[in-house]
């Protein structure tokens, strides 16, 4: 699976994020700060993998806007 794109938000906005991402089946995992990942505090990455255009412009209503390029 290639990385591609990823979202930060507040850890408060996991809850209903994950919920409407689980139900749609949009496959996507939580990463949280890291010696290679720094976050913001308070903060977690939603990342997701390439998908359907369809799909990426749900998840692009959901958040709000377009994802950021996945560090390599």
């Amino acid at each position: 699976m290639t990385i591609s794109f990823y979202y930060t938000v507040p850890s408060s906005d996991v809850g209903y994020l994950k919920d409407s991402l689980d139900i749609m089946y949009v496959p996507y995992w939580i990463e949280q700060s890291s010696e290679k990942w720094k976050l913001n505090e308070g903060e977690v990455a939603f990342v997701f993998p390439e998908v359907h255009t369809r799909v990426y412009h749900y998840i692009c209503e959901l958040f709000h806007g377009y994802g950021l390029h996945y560090p390599e």
